[in-house]
């Protein structure tokens, strides 16, 4: 685990690890559960988006983020009552969390995964550029 003063770095996830890291860090329940709640947030937080391809994404602190490959920048409407703009990348990093959020809820090995995955992508959210709109549709 990293201290708090230590920048914490996104990596890409080469074509051919990709499954390997996934399995790796949610088991089984990536493609099953973890991969569609995740597009189902980035879908209804941003109506206009239509789908795409996703980089995957290992954090340096452990976590792990996926991030659509466009350049749009989407108007974000969330249930809390935030609306803004994201790019795509702070997109998938608000689905990413959405969906941990929503899954740590779950059984208990699952769930204490999840909300690992939670709290590393979140501390790497904080520092990213577009954190206000980050936390604005979180919170």
């Amino acid at each position: 685990m990293q201290s708090k003063s230590q920048r914490i770095t996104a990596k890409i996830v080469p074509e051919s690890q990709r499954m390997n890291v996934a399995d790796t860090h949610f088991g089984i329940r990536y493609p099953l559960v973890v991969e569609p709640m995740v597009y189902q947030f980035a879908t209804q937080l941003a109506p206009a988006y239509k789908g795409g391809y996703w980089e995957f994404h290992t954090l340096s602190n452990g976590g792990f983020l996926m991030t659509p490959t466009l350049d749009d920048v989407f108007k974000i409407t969330a249930d809390n009552g935030y609306e803004g703009t994201m790019s795509a990348e702070a997109l998938g990093i608000t689905a990413c969390l959405y969906a941990y959020s929503n899954l740590s809820f779950g059984e208990c090995a699952f769930g204490e995964t999840c909300a690992e995955h939670y709290h590393w992508l979140y501390e790497f959210a904080m520092r990213h550029s577009e954190s206000m709109a980050i936390r604005g549709a979180i919170d």
